[in-house]
């Protein structure tokens, strides 16, 4: 048997981190949400005891340092699954981009072998099985607008955002997430978004209390290796976005417009000085 599933990219309109417990571990209070940029993930199972992973992309691992391949073998061993699995993931979403591919690949395949092998586990359990390969992974076992605490597996699905377009662009560099989370200084993390003000624009429904409540508190550590976040940040805005911040850990900047209209000139003007952009809306999954 296979299926396949869809894996949103994802992103953070609110970011913050309070502070990091005794192993290491982050303690987050973000709001995410998944666009409609996406890899789609092909799951068939195998009659041997093998996991197969293959991608169209020559960046990302075929072997246990995949997040896809980690998935598989977190769920073989948790349920005492024997059969194997083969998996081909078409990718769409860049690689170290701050959009959480590697972890959606993961979750997609978390929720694609629930199906195929009828273990029938909800989405809770799911996560929490999730945050055991990486801390993005619960939130994208629900890719749907969501508040999300704790070490990452703590997800509480929001209502759906208000019309708003968003323009992802990515430079040309790639960032190592841990080398960003072992900078993380929390005397010196000053400037945290307003959460609960971001929370409270969303149940209003009102994207001019989502709009200046958004933040990344992780924004000033990649932006001072990598000035072209800053730079991307600032033309998004000249050129009209309503509001722009970094994604994750970076480098992916992106632009929320309340009219589809200026997102469209925002994006036009924005391929002369960035290659990979993105014009996308977000997509809730359970919508499918």
């Amino acid at each position: 048997m296979q299926i396949v599933e869809k894996a949103p990219a994802k992103i953070n309109l609110g970011l913050d981190t309070l502070f990091e417990h005794q192993n290491g571990d982050k303690e987050w209070n973000m709001v995410m949400t998944s666009v409609d940029l996406a890899d789609y993930v092909q799951i068939e199972t195998l009659r041997t005891n093998r996991i197969e992973v293959a991608t169209d992309s020559g960046f990302l691992p075929n072997d246990r340092r995949n997040l896809a391949f980690q998935a598989v073998s977190l769920l073989k061993r948790h349920y005492h699954i024997h059969s194997g699995v083969r998996i081909k993931i078409k990718k769409a979403i860049p690689v170290a981009a701050g959009l959480g591919g590697g972890s959606s690949d993961a979750a997609a395949v978390l929720r694609g072998l629930n199906r195929l092998w009828e273990l029938n586990l909800d989405l809770a359990t799911l996560a929490k099985l999730g945050l055991k390969i990486d801390s993005d992974v619960p939130y994208c076992v629900y890719s749907q607008t969501a508040h999300v605490t704790g070490k990452g597996e703590l997800v509480r699905p929001l209502t759906k955002l208000p019309p708003m377009w968003i323009v992802l662009a990515k430079p040309k560099i790639s960032v190592s997430t841990p080398n960003i989370l072992r900078q993380v200084d929390y005397r010196q993390l000053t400037a945290h978004p307003n959460i609960d003000g971001l929370l409270a624009g969303i149940q209003h429904q009102q994207p001019n209390e989502i709009f200046p409540n958004m933040g990344n508190v992780l924004e000033t550590i990649t932006a001072k290796r990598y000035p072209e976040i800053t730079q991307i940040k600032q033309q998004l805005l000249t050129f009209g976005a309503d509001a722009a911040q970094m994604s994750g850990t970076g480098p992916t900047v992106f632009g929320v417009c309340r009219k589809q209209s200026r997102a469209q000139r925002v994006y036009n003007s924005l391929k002369g000085f960035c290659k990979e952009v993105y014009l996308v809306r977000p997509v809730n999954l359970t919508d499918r």
